[in-house]
């Protein structure tokens, strides 16, 4: 069993951690964080855009804007983040079959995966920003000029 974000999920996570180490900081501009995070910076608007719709994150235009948590750290889910820019994350299909579950009854392993999904769900939706949040990226913010 493989469990993998796609890029866009990656990168996500990646930029709501560092706006959560730099969160003392103010805002942090979209290179700041591509910078400190390795994120290509062409990129990053546009998941910082699904971010910033699930009200995640607070966008400042201008010369001297950037981004901020929308809510404290501590309030955010890793489940939140991905579902943000990767959609509901509940597999829709049979595990078995490769079509939807329930039309002719369920198959013989169904409730063991659901419930295993659903454990996963539950594991990510209680990992905050804060908890999974280090100091190693919040020294590359401080050593990365401000825009």
């Amino acid at each position: 069993m493989r469990l993998e974000l796609t890029k866009r999920g990656d990168y996500a996570v990646r930029a709501m951690l560092a706006l959560t180490r730099g969160s003392g900081n103010g805002l942090l501009s979209a290179r700041r964080i591509s910078d400190a995070m390795v994120i290509p910076v062409r990129f990053l608007p546009q998941v910082l855009a699904d971010l910033q719709r699930a009200g995640l994150v607070e966008a400042a235009p201008g010369r001297s804007g950037g981004y901020r948590l929308a809510r404290e750290a501590e309030t955010i889910s890793l489940l939140e983040v991905i579902e943000a820019v990767e959609g509901d994350s509940r597999r829709r299909s049979c595990v078995l079959r490769g079509g939807p579950c329930g039309l002719d009854g369920h198959c013989d392993v169904h409730d063991v995966f659901f419930a295993g999904q659903e454990a996963l769900r539950g594991t990510f939706a209680a990992s905050t920003l804060a908890d999974l949040a280090g100091s190693a990226t919040a020294e590359a913010l401080e050593a990365t000029p401000a825009d």
